[in-house]
């Protein structure tokens, strides 16, 4: 990696910049209002950007930072975005490069080296995150992941909920310290390079058809990592491949000026905040060091390149034209440059003079510090008026109406979960509406607030990045996955944002949501791709709740939970359990809640306990039952929810039947059985007296064919005979 110098050559050394260039970016800058102490201004923060790329690198070197990743050569176009954008007023999602932004914006150098270094200094994650994974809670600069791509759909949910925000507030709502303002604009950036990921197309998608105010900061270096932009991208340029994407603005401009750089972005500011939608600002960098120092870019790029680069590059351009221009004099640009290499010499020694976290704080910041979702306040008596006919689907249906209806800040999208897109078609009484593909939200829509319910594209990733926006913001997303089998392009935002956001921000940012998703077999028809199940590789994800109720009371006290705590929840709903009888139950009111991590004993028994949760339950109960006619006494346990599971039921059933057996749908190997066996022989081996056994499915996919489809998937007979071999041991 190159590394600038502070002794560069002065400007009297160099070309000199033509007259009429100096004129045309003179006459630039008056247009726009920027006077000689914002010219010189703007290049202390360029010169800031890149020293404390310099300093980091030297850390790096000295082993008092353990990753670095430069913004050198974006910053003109950077701190011409922070001179016109608002901290605290306006919301921010950078991507690595955003050093020059961040500076602009406030954070200072002392915070940013105090994260290379991981202690305790740290604004933005508190010793978590890596260098350049920016955030600062106090000037709206929401913690990045290094994920590249997830950004964009985030920006379009932030949009999205300051704009209900704004409607609720002049409707007459309590905000309860929510904010928002009516000229915001969400600042999401990227390289060139990111723009083939599909979010970034989501994301754009979203924001013209909604109208938001989001500004897609392209920084276009010419390189992903050794990647022209011309292999991945149409056209060579991402102006031209979005040149007629209907509702986007583009604004293109050489991002090395950072004069040029201002123009550009006062119009597209002046854009935004007038309500027009979106933008992208494309800005033309350079990329004077290699993409991080794991990597040499002069192995792939000539000379020539590297040389013509370094002219171009804004540490040395800008301060070329200031003298040149007779703005300031080489004497005062060298004393500008050694002062704020000095700034960055003393910000360094502080930083590696801070204290790292104490490690007992690991663990903090997982899970919501002030409500616990396994608390006693979610344990609350239901009424449980009138008979037991109410299936599992009107039950969650009851809560999702009772919680929408009196909380203005619940949301929830998904494909289909509105009765109608068209809100006139409400008042058509020929009109029932579409309330879900299984009638779930059926009427939700209509006893909330206006775009409190509302349907969306059909893009998974789409449906919960937005959520992370929202949930940020304070509002409560209740969003719906339609099948659980088509969860997977939603998983690297539930797991690396969803799941994460609170923990790396330490807990400055929190990420409370909902993801209702329905999931299992036993449908017949339901094949390959409508009967999956995987509830295991979400237990997996430390900072995620995971419920899985089995009958109708238990999934309206657990989905009023989830959506009243303050920690991000799957809530799994067995989509063959949603109208069968067995499971129904009276109404149990609109304040019943059972905690997480609380397990209910379906059955009580003496000679064997059986662990299930989902549809195994019932077939456990039925098979208990069989053994019943053979003398034995069987308990069975339903654990409600899995992350966290109550283990303190188990060991209490163990302790009276010493013999287990766990019983669920998803596959044997590496299922979630899996797991509690493990703990299990940990914490109560002497109180085992034969093997653990398991009940699940086949390691095979789900078979169209009902045959195979019921080979496939455990049965009630399946787990009698398991049982049987259990109690005979």
């Amino acid at each position: 990696m190159l590394q600038t110098d502070s002794k560069e050559k002065s400007a009297d050394s160099q070309k000199k910049t033509s007259p009429k260039l100096i004129e045309a970016k003179l006459k630039l800058a008056k247009k726009y209002g920027l006077k000689k102490e914002d010219l010189i201004a703007m290049l202390r923060n360029v010169y800031l950007s890149r020293k404390l790329d310099d300093t980091e690198i030297t850390m790096k070197k000295q082993t008092k930072a353990y990753f670095q990743i430069s913004g050198a050569g974006h910053e003109g176009i950077l701190t011409a975005a922070a001179k016109v954008l608002k901290p605290a007023h306006d919301w921010f999602l950078c991507y690595y490069r955003d050093r020059a932004l961040c500076t602009g914006l406030g954070v200072t150098p002392y915070e940013m080296l105090c994260q290379a270094n991981g202690n305790i200094g740290d604004k933005s994650s508190h010793g978590r995150q890596m260098p350049a994974h920016w955030g600062h809670v106090d000037l709206n600069i929401v913690n990045k992941s290094s994920c590249t791509g997830t950004q964009f759909l985030q920006a379009v949910g932030l949009a999205e909920g300051g704009k209900y925000l704004q409607q609720i507030d002049e409707e007459g709502v309590d905000l309860e310290g929510r904010k928002y303002e009516k000229d915001e604009i969400i600042y999401a950036s990227t390289g060139d390079g990111t723009t083939s990921q599909g979010e970034f197309w989501e994301g754009l998608t979203t924001a013209c058809v909604n109208k938001l105010p989001v500004l897609y900061m392209v920084e276009d270096n010419g390189y992903a990592i050794s990647v022209p932009v011309e292999v991945q991208t149409p056209g060579g340029s991402i102006s031209k491949a979005l040149a007629n994407f209907p509702g986007l603005k583009i604004f293109e401009c050489d991002g090395n000026c950072p004069i040029e750089s201002y123009a550009t972005m006062k119009e597209a500011e002046a854009y935004l905040r007038e309500g027009n939608g979106p933008v992208v600002v494309h800005a033309h960098v350079t990329r004077p060091y290699s993409h991080s120092m794991s990597d040499d870019h002069s192995m792939y790029r000539t000379k020539e390149e590297l040389e013509n680069e370094k002219e171009q590059d804004v540490f040395n351009s800008y301060p070329k034209l200031l003298v040149d221009a007779g703005i300031m004099t080489e004497e005062e640009r060298s004393e500008l440059l050694d002062e704020v290499t000095k700034e960055c010499r003393q910000a360094m020694k502080e930083a590696i003079d801070t204290p790292w976290p104490d490690k007992s704080t690991a663990m903090d910041h997982l899970y919501s510090h002030d409500v616990d979702i396994t608390g006693s306040e979610f344990e609350t008596e239901g009424t449980f008026e009138g008979k037991d006919d109410i299936p599992m689907a009107g039950a969650i249906n009851k809560v999702l109406q009772n919680e929408f209806k009196n909380n203005p800040f619940v949301r929830m999208w998904g494909e289909d979960v509105a009765d109608f897109s068209q809100l006139e078609k409400l008042e058509n009484p020929d009109l029932k509406g579409k309330g879900g593909v299984f009638k779930l939200t059926s009427g939700v829509q209509r006893v909330s607030r206006k775009n409190q319910v509302f349907n969306s594209p059909l893009a998974e990733a789409n449906i919960v990045g937005r959520a992370v926006g929202q949930a940020i913001r304070g509002i409560k997303p209740v969003v719906e996955i339609q099948f659980f089998d088509y969860i997977w392009t939603a998983f690297m935002q539930i797991k690396n944002e969803v799941a994460t956001c609170r923990y790396r921000s330490g807990g400055d940012y929190t990420n409370p949501l909902v993801i209702r998703v329905p999931i299992g077999g036993y449908l017949r028809g339901g094949s390959i791709y409508h009967s999956q199940t995987g509830e295991s590789l979400y237990t997996h994800i430390p900072g995620l709740r995971v419920a899985y109720p089995s009958n109708a009371a238990d999934a309206a006290g657990l989905l009023r939970t989830a959506i009243r705590a303050d920690d991000p929840v799957m809530f799994l709903e067995h989509k063959h359990l949603y109208y069968q009888g067995y499971n129904r139950t009276a109404d149990p009111g609109e304040d019943y809640m059972i905690p997480f991590g609380k397990a209910r004993v379906a059955k009580e028994g003496t000679d064997a306990t059986i662990v299930s949760w989902g549809a195994l339950v019932q077939k456990s109960i039925d098979a208990a039952k069989k053994m019943e006619s053979e003398g034995y006494s069987v308990e069975v346990i339903d654990l409600r929810t899995l992350a966290p599971f109550d283990m303190e039921a188990i060991k209490t059933s163990l302790k009276k039947t010493n013999r287990l057996m766990i019983a669920h749908e998803e596959h044997k190997t590496s299922g979630f059985a899996g797991e509690i066996a493990a703990r299990v022989n940990e914490e109560c081996f002497e109180d085992l007296d034969a093997p653990i056994l398991r009940v699940t499915s086949l390691d095979v996919h789900v078979a169209y064919c009902p045959a195979l489809e019921e080979e496939i998937l455990p049965q009630t007979d399946d787990v009698y005979n398991q049982l049987k071999k259990l109690l005979e041991y």
